[in-house]
Formats: structure tokens, sequence, C-alpha cells
């Protein structure tokens, strides 16, 4: 593998910045401009719920980055615990906290918390 040269890392940076942020402008360049169709509409109401599963599943069952369904899973059994204070409360701050609070207790409980 050859090094890269402070240009190339430079303009493979700006390239990134640009692309990153067209994705994003062009939203806001075509508002009020341009009409979506209602299927597209409808389609970004899950793009939230989409990212926070992208984001706190893989934390949530993976250890020492193997998929990890096991008993012993204390962030597996957090997350189960946040899902049942997220079906009875739909309190994204208490989801949270109760998770939060669920695994430092499982943690402390299997001894793991340093």
């Amino acid at each position: 593998m050859t090094a890269w040269t402070p240009a190339q890392l430079w303009l493979v940076f700006a390239a990134v910045a640009l692309i990153a942020l067209g994705t994003r402008a062009i939203f806001i360049v075509l508002h009020g401009r341009a009409s979506f169709p209602g299927w597209f509409r409808r389609a970004l109401a899950f793009v939230p719920a989409a990212v926070l599963a992208a984001i706190a599943i893989p934390g949530t069952l993976t250890v020492a980055g193997q998929v990890s369904l096991a008993l012993d899973n204390p962030r597996l059994w957090a997350g189960i615990a946040a899902l049942l204070v997220a079906w009875r409360t739909r309190n994204v701050s208490a989801i949270i906290a109760g998770g939060m609070v669920a695994l430092w207790l499982i943690q402390w409980g299997m001894g793991r918390l340093a």
C-alpha cells in the first residue's frame, strides 16, 4: 500500500466534505420549490427510528466485535429493560435513564462494574 501525499489527502477531505454538504443542502435548497411524492414523505417518517436502531443495536448485541445473544451479555439485558420502559412510558428520557440504570445494576450484579 502506497502512502498518500498531503495534497491527495486534502483532495479526498474536500471531496468528502462537498458530498456531505451536497446531500444535506439539497433538501434546504429545494424546500418550497419541489414537491416530494407522498411515498417519499411517508418513508421519511421512518428515518429517525432506523438511525436509532442502526446506532443502538450493534452496541447492544455485540461483545468484542462478535454477536452475543448469551445470557451473560449485560447490554442485551439492559436493552430489553429499555424496551420495556419504552413500551410503558414512550418517554425518551425515561428510556435512556432506565436503560443506563439497568445496565449499571446488571453489570454490578455480574461483578463487571469497575
